[in-house]
């Protein structure tokens, strides 16, 4: 199946942390899946799963939100990418970047983990770090606070609207990436914006 996609996005269970910085992957896993009027069912993988397509006549998307915490992340993804038969070049991972400012989105294959547990143990399951990553800037804390804090605490008030803009984005760049591959969306993501 070499026109499908497994695209995941990386956070943790439960209600409590739906809105915080570490669950933007989830987000917009949760966008991809609305743009197509999809829901979530259950898989013996550990996740939520939504199989649907690009559009139609295009490449099939396997859309995932692991039930395990963040830092144990490869085990779901791993598990679905056999599953389906998915090789690691068309396993799409989306996750929370703190050295990213926030309202950008970049993309990258393959290099160093950055410190994220989640994107380490992918890597780890998968046996090789070489996966498309869509790496959503969630900027770092101000002052003194722990990195750890502020990635499981919400996104402000003040940054709803801009938030929703940059999950679109987000959104956006899977879907070019799937489409017209890595560099393409590359261009176009990393440019400065207007």
């Amino acid at each position: 199946m070499a026109d499908t996609w497994l695209i995941v996005g990386l956070g943790n269970p439960g209600p409590q942390y739906e809105a915080t910085r570490h669950n933007i992957g989830q987000m917009v896993i949760d966008e991809l899946a609305a743009r197509r009027s999809e829901r979530f069912s259950a898989h013996k993988a550990g996740a939520r799963v939504s199989e649907t397509w690009l559009r139609p006549g295009a490449a099939k998307l396997i859309l995932a939100k692991p039930n395990s915490f963040m830092n144990v992340s490869g085990g779901p993804v791993s598990s679905l990418a056999k599953f389906y038969g998915i090789a690691p070049d068309h396993v799409v991972i989306i996750h929370d970047e703190l050295d990213i400012p926030f309202d950008s989105v970049k993309l990258k294959v393959g290099g160093g983990h950055g410190g994220h547990n989640g994107v380490r143990d992918v890597a780890k399951a998968l046996g090789t770090p070489d996966f498309p990553r869509v790496r959503v800037g969630i900027g770092r804390p101000p002052g003194r606070q722990d990195p750890a804090d502020w990635v499981l605490s919400p996104f402000p008030a003040s940054q709803r609207q801009e938030l929703a803009m940059l999950v679109a984005d987000a959104a956006d760049a899977v879907e070019m990436t799937v489409d017209e591959g890595l560099l393409a969306a590359q261009q176009r993501f990393h440019a400065p914006r207007d």
